[in-house]
């Protein structure tokens, strides 16, 4: 008796899955049937990538209504989760870093039968499980991790032995980088109507600007000085502004390992700078970052920030030389809190 039950219920769900149009439906008939052929609800749950609550649920509403408590009703579905569900929904939102938010409607859709009205439940989940939306940053594959957690180490003792001399003012610390603005850099996006293209006027992409740009460590403030390429003989014009500006200080540069940072004409320049002198007592000591590791020098959001802002304005700039000039205001014109523009590795280390 019990063998004809099975195999009449086998034959229903085949009959299902073979006149049901809607996936959702199939797979659920499909869990259900390989339930009673004799296959494990953990092979079940390979197979069909699905929950094993999810299964039993599926079962249940079979036994208890038949092929009916597989259909999906639109109108009964529900607008909760219960907290058994809500729970299990959790842990599977935990077992990887990376989402997208259909991924999380596809899963309460299929397994659930649930769909949110509003996007706002959705993003509590995420909350719930320690999710949230984050700006990814760029990740060099050839970066050493630990070459860069060694060179973070030394970077902050560098800093903490230097702490009385940084606050006094008589070593004045910059962070330093180069950014290179072209054209191409004003499109982005901006509220427009749907059916309409918004057009930017850009007339070479390939127009370029570069800029060296310093940020005082102490107060937040950004040194600009605007340049044709990045090469040495434009590193020593700007070492040479920054000691200009600078009177009666020694300097604390840190950059990356830029091969014109590197060449011979400005380690000649360094070498006549502080000739005669000990390195206690230098006119400039440069420290490079670990290599490959952009993210360690918090200019390179400033960067970033400045180039958002402008493209703000994009359907109001004519020109490169505008575009120049927004981004050289936004530049001169704010005081950039390493708090603010979410700043960490060495440079969250020690406070002052």
């Amino acid at each position: 008796m019990i063998n004809q039950y099975i195999e009449a219920a086998i034959a229903e769900l085949q009959e299902f899955i073979d006149n049901r149009p809607d996936a959702r439906e199939v797979r659920k008939a499909l869990a259900v049937k390989l339930v009673y052929q004799g296959y494990k609800y953990e092979e079940i749950q390979t197979i069909l990538d699905v929950s094993v609550g999810s299964i039993t649920s599926w079962k249940n509403a079979y036994k208890e209504y038949g092929i009916s408590g597989l259909r999906l009703n639109y109108q009964g579905r529900k607008s909760y989760l219960s907290d058994e569900q809500r729970e299990e929904v959790l842990s599977w939102l935990q077992a990887k870093d990376i989402w997208e938010l259909g991924e999380l409607e596809y899963k309460l859709a299929f397994e659930y039968d649930v769909i949110y009205e509003s996007k706002r439940s959705y993003y509590d989940l995420f909350d719930a499980a320690g999710i949230s939306w984050k700006k990814t940053t760029a990740l060099n594959p050839k970066a050493d991790i630990e070459a860069v957690a060694a060179k973070k180490n030394s970077l902050v003792s560098l800093l903490a032995s230097n702490r009385e001399e940084i606050e006094s003012g008589r070593l004045r610390v910059f962070l330093i980088d180069e950014c290179h603005l072209l054209w191409g850099d004003l499109t982005g996006y901006v509220w427009g109507k749907t059916d309409q293209e918004i057009a930017v006027r850009v007339i070479n992409e390939r127009d370029k600007q570069t800029y060296y740009g310093a940020v005082d460590y102490l107060n937040g403030k950004l040194l600009l000085k605007a340049y044709n390429a990045g090469n040495s003989e434009n590193t020593i014009d700007y070492l040479r502004y920054l000691l200009d500006q600078s009177p009666s200080q020694r300097l604390l540069l840190f950059w990356d390992g830029a091969s014109y940072h590197r060449s011979h004409l400005v380690q000649n320049f360094l070498g006549e700078i502080n000739q005669g002198l000990s390195p206690e007592q230098w006119k400039i000591h440069c420290v490079r970052f670990a290599p490959n590791c952009p993210s360690q020098n918090p200019i390179e959001d400033i960067w970033l920030q400045a180039k958002i802002w402008a493209r703000r304005f994009c359907a109001l700039i004519p020109s490169f030389s505008h575009l120049k000039w927004m981004f050289e205001w936004f530049i001169r014109h704010t005081t950039f809190d390493f708090a603010t523009l979410q700043m960490y590795g060495v440079f969250s280390e020690i406070k002052y």
